[in-house]
C-alpha cells in the first residue's frame, strides 16, 4: 500500500537564500485527515507547493505512490488537488461551470463526461445551482467552495488546502467545516484555525522555522501548552 502523501528529507531555499524547508519528513495514509499548523513563515505553504511540483527542492516527495518529478506532473496533479488560500488565484474563467470543467477538459474528457464531473463536484460542495454564475461575483465562502470543486472534478485521491477558513464569516466557516468533514478523501490542511483543527483533524503536524517539530494525535498535542506556546500556537 502506498501512502497518499510521503515526504522524505525535503529541503528548499528561496532564491534569496532563505531556507524555507529543512529536512522535512512526513507520511499521510489514504483517508487520513491531517492538520498542518505553525506560525507564519514556518514553511507550511512552501511544503504544500512541493506536493504538485510548483516548487521542487532537495529530497523525495511522492503523492499516490508517484514521484513528484516533471515527467509525472500531470498524473500527480490529477491525484492531489491543491487549493490555495486565496480562491481568486484559482478561479479565472467566465463562469463557475468553466472553472470546474477546466481540469476534466485538460485531462482529455469529452463534453458529456466533463458535464457529469462538474455536476458531481458542485453537488459535493453544495453549489449545484451555481454553474452559470460568474465566479468573481460570489462571496469569499462561495468562492472557496468553488475552488474546492475545481479540484474535486478531477477525482483526486488527496486534497491539500491552504488556510481554507481564512476570511470567512461564522456561517461560511461552519458550512466549509461540514463540507470538509463529509468529504471521504485524504486531506492535508494548513491552518491557523485551532478550533477547526480540534473539531476535524485527528492528527496534527507542527512546523516551525522550516522543520517538523511535532507530529502526533490532536488530543495530546492540544493539551501540551508548553509545546503550543513555544511555536506560537494558542491552546483552544
Amino acid at each position: 500500500m502506498h501512502h497518499s502523501i510521503e515526504v522524505q528529507n525535503l529541503s528548499y531555499s528561496y532564491p534569496d537564500g532563505h531556507a524555507a524547508l529543512r529536512d522535512v519528513s512526513l507520511k499521510i495514509a489514504p483517508g487520513e485527515k491531517v492538520a498542518l499548523v505553525g506560525p507564519n513563515g514556518a514553511g507550511k505553504s512552501t511544503l504544500m507547493l512541493h506536493l504538485n511540483g510548483i516548487l521542487t527542492g532537495k529530497g523525495d516527495v511522492r503523492v499516490c505512490g508517484l514521484e513528484v518529478v516533471a515527467k509525472n506532473f500531470s498524473r500527480v496533479r490529477a491525484c492531489i488537488g491543491l487549493v490555495f488560500q486565496n480562491p481568486d488565484d484559482q478561479l479565472f474563467s467566465p463562469t463557475v461551470f468553466d472553472d470546474v470543467a477546466f481540469g476534466p477538459l485538460y485531462q482529455g474528457l469529452g463534453a458529456e463526461e466533463t458535464k457529469k464531473k462538474v455536476e458531481a463536484a458542485l453537488s459535493a460542495v453544495r453549489m449545484s445551482g451555481y454553474a452559470e454564475r460568474v465566479s468573481h461575483h460570489l462571496s469569499v465562502g462561495e468562492k472557496k467552495r468553488i475552488a474546492i470543486a475545481t479540484v474535486l472534478s478531477m477525482n483526486p485521491e488527496a486534497l491539500a488546502l491552504d488556510e481554507p477558513t481564512a476570511g470567512l464569516d461564522p456561517r461560511a466557516r461552519r458550512t466549509l467545516i461540514h463540507l470538509l468533514r463529509d468529504l471521504p478523501i485524504t486531506m492535508l490542511v494548513s491552518t491557523h484555525d485551532m478550533k477547526l483543527v480540534q473539531e476535524l483533524f485527528p492528527r496534527i503536524i507542527i512546523m516551525d522555522e522550516g522543520q517538523v517539530v511535532a507530529d502526533g494525535s490532536t488530543s495530546e498535542i492540544l493539551e501540551n501548552e508548553e509545546l503550543l506556546n513555544t511555536h506560537g500556537l494558542e491552546k483552544v
